[in-house]
């Protein structure tokens, strides 16, 4: 069974720069630092774009987990997305939206993701990992958005 989530984000933060910054590895480890991920193929630094890779190495649940995104989709500073292409799902990919109005600058992330493990996976996808995929958005849109006012 597949499982999708959207979070919304505002701030103050310009587009284009929340845009460089959700694509940077550097902001991403940052914000992931509690589960010691990092870039460990790929884009290992900098701001990643269109057909790029990166492969991150993070622990979750107590397991080390290992997973390489592409970045299929990309419309600076408007939209970006990545897709899972060897890792723990069967299935995973995020969207990236921003746009900006009066000052105020809106992210959205659409996430879709489907668990490896048939129904013990669709269990596991609504009880348990999308509230964590959803607490790990929302962790690492409270670092790219720190300091802002909105």
């Amino acid at each position: 069974m597949t499982v999708a989530f959207t979070c919304t984000t505002t701030t103050t933060v310009g587009q284009a720069d929340l845009f460089d910054s959700s694509r940077s590895i550097d902001a991403h480890t940052g914000s992931m630092r509690f589960s010691r991920e990092r870039a460990v193929a790929g884009v290992t630094s900098g701001l990643i774009g269109l057909g790029e890779y990166v492969t991150w190495r993070a622990w979750h649940f107590g397991v080390p987990v290992r997973m390489t995104s592409v970045i299929t989709e990309f419309d600076a500073p408007h939209r970006f997305v990545d897709e899972q292409c060897s890792g723990p799902f069967r299935d995973f990919r995020h969207v990236h939206e921003f746009s900006e109005a009066d000052g105020i600058t809106t992210m959205v992330d659409r996430i879709r993701f489907t668990a490896p493990f048939g129904v013990v996976g669709a269990v596991a996808e609504r009880a348990l990992l999308r509230p964590y995929l959803r607490y790990l958005i929302t962790v690492r849109n409270r670092f790219l958005t720190a300091g802002s006012s909105a």
